[in-house]
């Protein structure tokens, strides 16, 4: 995601909070908001989230500060949510574009979880299990990116970007005055 932001403007991918320990060269604020499990029960009572769950044992969420007035000022907010938390975004939010980003194989799947080397053969099994669950819901997502040659897959998620900007609802408020100019009499 971090070369998708570099090549787009007003563009920002949300920070999730999670109860799961930080892994090594994770940054506090960074990566996640590292945060116990009473400090996130807390802010998921006071409906602090946009959307949460549950995985492998651990709690994340999207919280709700901050992302609306992004969203108000013009600039698009990623989120890296799984199709449970897409599925709560959703009905929460209906200019809300989802898109599921595929890897090209179940082997290279498995390859890019073992060589990251911060999981054992165990969680990896799990995970690998879970990713199946996952690409299950492929079909909620309105757009489909394979990701398997890098540049490729970023040019796709740019002209994601650029489609949704071109929208007539987005737009329109973007060309009101030329619109009012074109239409006057």
């Amino acid at each position: 995601m971090k070369a998708l932001i570099a090549s787009l403007d007003n563009v920002v991918v949300s920070v999730s909070h999670t109860t799961r320990p930080s892994r090594p060269g994770e940054v506090d604020g960074v990566n996640y908001h590292f945060v116990d499990e009473e400090t996130f029960l807390k802010l998921r009572s006071e409906d602090g989230f946009f959307e949460w769950a549950e995985v492998f044992g651990n709690l994340y969420g999207t919280a709700k500060a901050g992302i609306d007035d992004q969203l108000a000022r013009g600039i698009d907010v990623i989120l890296e949510i799984d199709w449970q938390g897409a599925r709560q975004i959703r009905a929460q939010r209906d200019d809300a574009v989802s898109l599921f980003i595929l890897p090209p194989s179940t082997a290279t799947l498995r390859q890019r979880l073992t060589t990251r080397g911060q999981d054992n053969d165990e969680v990896i099994e799990k995970r690998m299990l879970a990713a199946k669950a996952e690409l299950a819901h492929y079909n909620e997502a309105d757009f489909l990116v394979l990701n398997d040659v890098f540049e490729r897959a970023l040019e796709d998620l740019r002209s994601i970007v650029r489609a949704c900007r071109l929208k007539q609802g987005k737009q329109g408020k973007n060309l009101h005055n030329t619109l009012s100019d074109l239409l006057s009499d």
